[in-house]
């Protein structure tokens, strides 16, 4: 394999980028396509059994369930249009889409995934305000969706640029998948690169360990306050935040560090072997989205027991199995002087109202047909 080999094959055997050798083995391709068939298969089925569900139990219908949505939705697509033509890429050892189906994979892969990554932090903001605000207002559709189309939008705005001009797509890897042309040295390129690690990178990430971060603060409070009470919340609380960050960061950090070193780098730093493990890791969100945002969920959970008769019916549509509760647990008397909280007062702490969920529900809020929260749950 020659030394100037690079992550767009911009070197090799023939002078077409598409028919390039990629330095892979044929047992290399071979497992690689193992391991995207694998996920092909099992993104597709894990993210069609949420569609399901949101077709078949109206209660799982609320405006905070339609970020969720969007995240299946997104992580669907990429499996349809991207990972199927990686795959059947590797099966033949050489990408097979030509320069249109080049750009066509990169654009499409590019904007659901950042959709997706987008949906997340939002997501994480959601969770925080909904679970810690005393004050805060009931969500509606009309923000829901404009937190979906806002996602949309923000991945237009940072994946359209390179099919006019500022940067490309182009081949990446061992040759069967496409993507921004990380190697390209021009200043537009480069430019766009720091923009795209920054903005649908770093900041979704930092937002997102703000939110969980002051979550768990909250949680913490709460069990120095009622501790036996409090305990089991907030392992439950715990474990979902831990859970969903290093996910977060194992799928998509390695690939922004390795875009960073070909860009960077020196020709050649990024072996082919080197691009193919963090573009794995990335396609595997498609799996993992929605174990851990929605088969993890109690609610969620519960409803897709019901679909699979694995839980014995309580009524017709399944609503009453999977309701979420919410338990409201007070720090302060107040919020707003004007609008008192509803439960006993506990002394010396911050101006907030921790809104956490009990053991048997998830980190979602209640949905819009879900019973009245008793005064039994209010401590």
């Amino acid at each position: 394999m020659s030394t100037n080999w690079t992550a767009n094959l911009s070197v090799g055997a023939s002078t077409d980028p598409y028919e390039a050798k990629t330095g892979l083995s044929r047992t290399g391709h071979t497992i690689v396509a193992v391991f995207l068939g694998l996920i092909l298969v099992f993104g597709f089925l894990n993210n069609l059994i949420v569609l399901i569900l949101f077709c078949k139990f109206k209660t799982l219908r609320n405006p905070v369930n339609m970020l969720l949505l969007n995240i299946s939705t997104s992580d669907m697509l990429v499996c349809v249009s991207g990972t199927t033509l990686s795959f059947v890429s590797n099966i033949h050892g050489k990408w097979i889409g030509g320069e249109y189906g080049c750009m066509w994979y990169g654009f499409v892969n590019s904007c659901f995934g950042i959709v997706s990554l987008i949906s997340l932090a939002i997501l994480s903001y959601e969770r925080y305000s909904t679970l810690t605000l005393c004050n805060k207002q009931g969500s509606d559709y009309q923000k829901a969706l404009l937190a979906v189309g806002g996602s949309w939008l923000y991945s237009l705005i940072w994946t359209v640029p390179p099919l006019v001009g500022w940067s490309s797509y182009g081949i990446e890897g061992a040759g069967t998948s496409c993507s921004v042309r990380w190697t390209s040295e021009s200043a537009e390129s480069v430019s766009y690169i720091i923009c795209l690690f920054i903005f649908c990178l770093v900041i979704p990430v930092m937002v997102m360990l703000y939110c969980y971060g002051r979550l768990l603060y909250a949680v913490k409070q709460v069990g120095k306050i009622r501790k036996n009470a409090a305990r089991k919340r907030e392992y439950h609380v715990l474990f979902m935040v831990i859970t969903t960050v290093i996910c977060y960061l194992i799928c998509w950090m390695p690939y922004g560090v390795i875009a960073l070193l070909a860009t960077f780098g020196s020709p050649g730093a990024v072996s082919p072997i080197a691009y193919v493990v963090p573009s794995i890791l990335a396609k595997s969100s498609t799996v993992c989205n929605p174990i851990i945002y929605i088969l993890m969920n109690k609610q969620f959970y519960k409803c897709f027991l019901l679909l699979f008769h694995c839980h014995p019916p309580v009524c017709a549509d399944g609503e009453s199995l999977c309701q979420s509760n919410v338990t409201v647990i007070q720090l302060n008397q107040k919020v707003d002087s004007r609008v008192p909280c509803n439960s006993q007062v506990l002394p010396e702490k911050d101006e907030k109202v921790v809104r956490l969920l009990s053991p048997e529900s998830s980190l979602e809020p209640a949905s819009e047909n879900s019973p009245q929260m008793s005064k039994e749950n209010s401590i």
